[in-house]
């Protein structure tokens, strides 16, 4: 062979090479035009004191990203890290002593708890069939409560030779122990790829089918995954109590953000089957060393979460338009729509977007075989939607007898119920906005921040001023659903993923909620919306009459409007609903807007409610929400919902805390019964949504 076509096929294989390894290539650029930058701001440059700090800082994050990262180059998707990585944490910092046999043996029992969580989350998600972002999330509540179990609040302490062994140096003045354990992650990933295991990995994550029909043992692999993944996490929670020498229940669930921008940065995607651990490290090295240049600029630390979630929307942003893809497709789409525009004059009317379901109760409505009765001939046309919305209603009857028989002594029926309506009345706005999305085969974790927002923005417009609150309330509305159109757009316009890119939104308004506030919010409510929330109308609270007509409303826009049939219709088949001329990405960005703005509205309440706003205001109300749309009988993976079960599980959910309240158990037991409640309502209404 001559030496001209092999002088032509070196670079074609370095191409090759380097479009395989692209994500890699960028976060190692990344990370060292960081260190350069650095090293020309700080008065000594990067020096070794710089590279420990750093590996330290980066070490407990960069081993949860493995850990995600595996996950979700398997195809799938795990929240529950930060939760296991603070179950790891209080768990050894409450029990080690000095003894070596004593630090030996916590550090096992640590990492044996993150292999359970994760076994738990994969035999629900392999063998159980369900959605891992639902299972993971229900995981991550479970795990919190138990954390909060074993240590209530920030305490405990590990001995100064545990923190030493893990976080000192291991050649002195040369290489800290952070590094080591490092390079024995990466290791271990080498290790990994090279067996059948890290083919299988790939495999999976890239076309799960194809690869069974292969023979590749897919349910395996994935199940392994997730254990696996638990390990990891429990391996960062505990370099993160040597590092920290105590034990803190908080200190994992908010690195959930900064995990998913590591992962992101690496290189990897969230489609599956593509990327690595190595990169991973890289980003989390990264971003440490982002959050340290923020600090050289002396930009205040409120900005941090925002510059995470900026972070992790251009990180996907960049590998889509890297690949070319979606971003250009869907330009593509809109000059072809143009055109059609152009030539015909107008484009062609919609139409009418039916789907199986519909064409079965249209069935069912004009059959003349049914009962001549009313309400039979009802409850027959209606039968589909009252399989999935009437257990919700059944549970809650049940809630109340059991209810009124512990504790009907100590409180009047129309006191109750008042109170029962008003509470409930946060959780089905919300369950409004949630659950519009889910049905769009979507999910929203923005609604913490977006609430928190709202409530500073309305006690800062209005501060105790009726005359401010007229305009002051519907802005902060019309500000909730410009966060939640701006979600909509980065779904509709670069194909983010709706859980990276609301998640990405929450860290984003979450900072600008602290910078806004400068930490502390200030203002209290408005006279007329705490009247609104806390006062007395005919009896009742004056709430109650306003949640009548919201119900109505939301009823009607559900299942009575062009957009309620629209929105069921993408949720079942974006493709086909695209076909049937639904505006698809219309109806998305509505729908993500509206939950913004049901999120806004939440936050006027919670400060009419409690006379002012507070940091991490809307924190408590994420899994609720999620709560109420999986009990209410709304299908998770889209195409079907109705508000009145959305009300069901709204009355039903606030029911069962109120007992729980009542029986004096505590958050933790809270946190971990409402996690259970949404396994078992996914496994209970499993088989007839299959």
């Amino acid at each position: 062979m001559s030496a001209v076509p092999s002088a032509l096929r070196a670079p074609r294989v370095l191409q090759r090479m380097m479009k395989r390894n692209h994500g890699l290539l960028v976060a190692v650029a990344t990370f060292v035009a960081v260190v350069l930058l650095l090293s020309l701001k700080l008065p000594n440059g990067f020096s070794y004191y710089d590279l420990t700090s750093t590996a330290n800082s980066a070490t407990a994050l960069a081993l949860a990203a493995i850990g995600e990262t595996i996950v979700i180059i398997a195809g799938g998707l795990d929240l529950s890290a930060g939760a296991v990585i603070s179950l790891a944490n209080c768990l050894i910092a409450a029990h080690v002593t000095a003894t070596p046999a004593s630090m030996a043996l916590w550090t096992f029992l640590g990492l044996s708890a993150g292999a359970a969580v994760g076994a738990f989350n994969g035999f629900l998600i392999v063998f159980l069939r369900l959605q891992p972002v639902i299972v993971t999330l229900a995981t991550m509540f479970i795990v919190e409560g138990l954390t909060l179990l074993i240590l209530e609040q920030p305490g405990g302490a590990v001995p100064p030779d545990y923190s030493a062994a893990l976080t000192g140096d291991a050649i002195a003045g040369a290489l800290p122990m952070s590094a080591v354990f490092l390079a024995a992650a990466i290791a271990i990933w080498f290790l990994m790829r090279a067996t059948p295991f890290g083919t299988y990995l790939y495999a999976a994550g890239s076309d799960r089918e194809a690869a069974r029909a292969k023979g590749v043992p897919v349910r395996t692999v994935q199940f392994a995954v997730y254990v696996l993944a638990g390990v990891f996490y429990a391996a960062a929670g505990v370099f993160l109590t040597a590092q920290t020498g105590s034990g803190d229940p908080t200190v994992g669930p908010p690195m959930l953000l900064p995990i998913f921008v590591a992962v992101v940065l690496g290189g990897t995607s969230f489609a599956g089957g593509r990327g690595g651990c190595v990169g991973t490290v890289f980003g989390a090295l990264t971003l440490m060393l982002i959050v340290n240049l923020l600090l050289v600029f002396n930009v205040p630390t409120y900005y941090a979460s925002t510059v995470e979630g900026a972070l992790l929307i251009a990180a996907v942003l960049s590998g889509s338009l890297g690949r070319g893809a979606p971003v250009w497709n869907h330009v593509g789409a809109l000059r072809l729509k143009w055109a059609a525009w152009r030539d015909t004059g107008a484009p062609s009317a919609p139409r009418k977007a039916t789907s199986p379901k519909a064409t079965t109760a249209r069935a069912v409505r004009d059959d003349d075989t049914l009962p001549a009765g009313g309400l039979a001939r009802w409850v027959t046309r209606n039968a589909p939607t009252l399989r999935f919305v009437a257990p919700a209603y059944g549970a809650l009857l049940l809630i109340l007898v059991f209810t009124a028989l512990l504790f009907g002594a100590r409180t009047t029926p129309s006191t109750y119920f008042n109170s029962l309506l008003v509470l409930s009345s946060f959780m089905a706005v919300l369950a409004l906005g949630q659950g519009a999305v889910v049905i769009s085969g979507g999910l929203d974790l923005s609604m913490p921040a977006v609430i928190t927002f709202a409530g500073i923005l309305l006690t800062a417009w209005a501060d105790a001023s009726n005359s401010a609150a007229l305009w002051a309330v519907p802005a902060v509305v019309v500000v909730g659903g410009l966060i939640g159109a701006l979600n909509g757009l980065g779904i509709v316009l670069f194909g983010m993923f709706p859980l990276i890119m609301t998640l990405a939104m929450d860290g984003v308004i979450a900072g600008f909620s602290l910078v806004y506030s400068n930490g502390t919010p200030s203002g209290v409510a408005p006279p007329a919306i705490a009247w609104l929330m806390t006062g007395r109308l005919w009896g009742m609270t004056p709430v109650v009459f306003a949640f009548a007509l919201f119900v109505a409303a939301a009823t009607i826009l559900v299942s009575h409007t062009a957009y309620g049939r629209r929105l069921k219709a993408v949720g079942a088949s974006r493709t086909a609903a695209f076909f049937s001329g639904v505006p698809v990405d219309a109806t998305l960005v509505r729908t993500y807007a509206l939950s913004g703005g049901c999120s806004a509205i939440v936050g006027v309440m919670l400060v009419g409610f409690s006379g002012q706003a507070f940091n991490d205001m809307g924190e408590p109300y994420l899994l609720p929400a999620i709560a109420v749309v999986v009990i209410g009988g709304t299908l998770m993976t889209g195409g079907r919902g109705h508000f009145l079960g959305l009300l069901g599980g709204a009355l039903l959910l606030t029911a069962l805390t109120t007992v729980l309240t009542g029986l004096l158990l505590p958050v933790a037991m809270k946190s971990v019964i409402f996690g259970l409640v949404i396994v078992l309502a996914v496994l209970g209404l499993k088989e007839r949504s299959a």
